[in-house]
């Protein structure tokens, strides 16, 4: 007869034959039964296991899968029904199929009972040899078809996980080839607006069908730039980009600028799209189930928004593939608005550094041709009084050019400091223009002051809010056509004081009306309107009023319209009047002073000594540091006047040695240098200084300082000299 071990033809298809085998395990404590059972059922194929207990039949159990269970179910300890339970509680096993063999065939209390566990058959004993293994062998072949069935099922799950996998590999190597090509297309260029036309490029329609590109202006005053690309793939005009036909776009587009979080919508309202305007970047005529924004952020900044449309929804990997893209296209933008703010700065600096060329040259050609017409007539009284003026109001514009850009940078440092005190409105406005009346009345323009009826007192530092208003009125008069108007005037609101001054100039367009208060920043101007300055006195002003709790804007209706800069101060309610800041005094009495001149500059050093003494001090010169100790240690003069870059040995070298000698001790030591930053006023206090003083002094200034200390001189007992008094902290 046919041996039943080979599996049917229709299983040998899907299962090797090798694999096709079902193991089966006999439980009987009897060893002759277990013979009896293996012998049956030995010539079927399968591997036959036995366990005379249920412990052993549960460790079997546990170690591999079988087919088919026979269970005896009269066995000491652990009867059938009890192993049964326990095989069927384990997860593994809880389907194996079990027949039960038992004497007590007609039991049905027993019956009933394993059938509840789950057995498949009842076999009475002594057994029927063929029944068992037909019973068997149909239970291994049901064995072998589920395992072959789920075979296939594996098989063919792996294949969709294989298809799937290859699908997921092609899309991701497309999406990084997309992406490589978009960041090598944006970053081929460094135009903002190249580089915002290449994005909604790329978007249609590889990521949507339509999209709407929104950037941020600048500042507040810049309204956002918009690019749109509609469902024909043709670029929309700026100006009718703004309207989107749909209103959950619009705000969201709004939305997400302010957040920086991106935004998926659901489909719209039926209608929704039936209000589009004719000109929208979405389609009136399409209701699109796909609306998306995605913020463009690039270091922490906002530049915009992409807003996506397309008629599905949009699934993860394309908004993924959107924000890659948005975040690429950020970092380009960026790098191209940074790229303009660098050809922007460096086209101001080659502007400014040209413009400082002129305005130094300006002062500079007149002082040269003072100095021929001093050579050419030097003892002609009119001449002579003509080259003083010269000079001196020359020298005065260069100190205020040096000063200007100081104090931009001291400011920009933090070096300012301000002493802020109860102000008379009238009085710093009266100072403000005693400043500025030379610029004014050289253009022959007409100046109107209107102070408030009631005396008013504004907070703040007195020569500072000087500053900015004759800063305000020097520029009014440098960008207002000869015989012009300004004015100037002054008024209470609430609780500020607010300061404006007007003219009837070239006006500043509407686009530079913040830009102007840039550094070096400047209207384009003519020629014929080139009046001088740097660009930095707006700058300064703006940063002064900043600096005392103000504000300050310009407000203009265009070109040749005129300008108008208000400033806003915090007013001083209820303050006493300030006393007058005390003057260093200009002595009348010639000075009776041994002063040590100390420069390696000579005509600094003489034109300095020829000043002292017409105020009658003794001078003597020395021209370096070494000269310097010596000159002193021999004169013990009153006052040493030291430059600090001398050669061989610097002024705080000099300072140093000399007040290492108690001799020195009466010699007032005077710091006289260009330097003047707050760490060398702290290394010549250091060194032994008395006082610090920037070069260009006054002479007026120089004079009444030593005047001031001559008055202070006390008659030694002795008769003699008596020693300057030392000024620890006067820099």
């Amino acid at each position: 007869m046919t041996r039943p071990t080979d599996p049917p033809s229709d299983l040998a298809s899907v299962w090797p034959i090798e694999e096709a085998r079902a193991d089966i395990l006999i439980v009987d404590d009897r060893p002759d039964k277990r013979l009896v059972y293996r012998t049956v059922l030995e010539d079927l194929g399968p591997k036959i296991f036995v366990a005379d207990s249920g412990q052993q039949a549960l460790k079997h159990v546990l170690e591999r899968e079988f087919a088919v269970i026979l269970l005896d179910v009269n066995m000491p300890g652990m009867d059938g029904l009890e192993t049964a339970a326990l095989i069927r509680s384990r997860g593994r096993s809880a389907h194996v199929p079990i027949i039960f063999i038992t004497a007590d065939y007609h039991d049905e209390a027993h019956m009933a009972q394993g059938y509840a566990l789950g057995a498949v058959d009842y076999i009475a004993s002594p057994i029927v040899p063929e029944i068992l293994r037909a019973k068997v062998k149909v239970l291994c072949d049901l064995y072998l078809l589920a395992q072959a069935a789920k075979r296939q099922a594996r098989q063919h799950l792996a294949l969709v996980e294989e298809r799937v996998a290859r699908a997921s590999a092609e899309a991701a190597t497309k999406r990084l080839a997309f992406l490589a090509n978009a960041s090598a297309t944006l970053a081929a260029s460094l135009d903002f607006t190249a580089i915002a036309g290449e994005l909604v490029r790329l978007c249609v329609p590889t990521v949507a069908d339509a999209c709407v590109l929104t950037l941020s202006g600048e500042s507040l005053e810049q309204p956002p730039r918009t690019l749109c690309w509609p469902e024909a793939g043709t670029p929309l005009p700026e100006g009718q980009a703004s309207e989107t036909g749909n209103p959950w776009l619009a705000e969201a587009i709004e939305r997400v600028t302010r957040s920086g979080r991106a935004e998926v919508s659901a489909a719209p309202a039926p209608g929704a799209a039936e209000t589009g305007n004719s000109a929208s970047a979405v389609p009136a005529r399409a209701a699109p189930a796909g609306l998306a924004v995605v913020p463009l952020v690039a270091h922490g900044h906002a530049l915009g928004t992409l807003a996506l449309v397309a008629p599905r929804p949009f699934d993860t990997d394309t908004l993924s593939t959107a924000s890659e893209l948005a975040g690429r296209a950020a970092i380009a933008l960026d790098n191209a608005r940074l790229y303009e703010k660098i050809q922007e700065q460096d086209r101001r600096k080659d502007e400014f550094l040209a413009m400082l060329a002129h305005e130094l040259r300006n002062p500079l050609a007149p002082i040269s041709n003072a100095a021929h017409a001093l050579r050419a007539g030097a003892h002609d009284p009119s001449k002579l009084s003509w080259v003083g003026d010269v000079i001196s109001r020359q020298v005065r514009q260069l100190v205020r050019l040096v000063d200007d850009l100081l104090d931009v940078s001291r400011i920009t440092r933090g070096k300012i400091e301000l002493k802020v005190e109860s102000i008379e409105v009238a009085r710093v406005i009266a100072a403000a223009v005693e400043t500025s009346r030379p610029y004014v009345d050289a253009q022959q323009h007409a100046l109107e002051i209107s102070l408030p009826p009631e005396p008013l007192r504004v907070k703040g530092d007195f020569a500072r809010v000087a500053q900015v208003l004759a800063n305000l009125l020097n520029n009014a008069a440098k960008y207002t056509d000869k015989g012009g108007r300004i004015a100037i005037s002054a008024e209470r609101e609430e609780e500020e004081i607010v300061f404006r001054v007007r003219d009837s100039g070239i006006g500043i367009p509407r686009e530079l009306l913040t830009a102007i208060f840039e550094p070096f920043r400047q209207i384009e101007r003519t020629l014929d309107r080139a009046q001088g300055g740097l660009g930095v006195g707006l700058t300064l002003a703006q940063r002064l009023v900043e600096m005392q709790g103000g504000t300050i804007r310009a407000d203009s209706e265009g070109p040749d319209r005129g300008s108008e800069f208000t400033v806003r101060l915090p007013m001083d309610a209820a303050a006493p009047a300030a006393a007058p800041e005390p003057g260093l005094a200009e002595g009348a009495a010639p000075l009776a002073l041994r002063v040590l001149i100390v420069d390696d500059n000579r005509d600094v050093a003489h034109s300095t000594a020829l000043l002292l003494r017409a105020s009658g001090c003794s001078v003597q010169l020395a021209y370096d540091g070494e000269e310097a100790v010596k000159a002193v240690t021999a004169l013990r003069p009153d006052v040493a006047l030291l430059d600090l870059g001398l050669p061989k040995i610097d002024g705080y070298q000099v300072a140093e040695q000399l007040r290492a000698d108690r001799l020195n001790d009466r010699t007032l030591l005077v710091a006289l240098s260009g330097y003047g930053q707050d760490q060398h006023r702290a290394r010549s206090k250091l060194a032994g200084f008395d006082y610090h003083i920037v070069k260009p002094i006054e002479p007026a200034a120089l004079t009444g300082l030593l005047a001031s200390l001559w008055s202070c001189r006390q008659p030694e007992p002795s008769g003699s000299g008596a020693a300057l008094p030392r000024r620890e902290s006067a820099h």
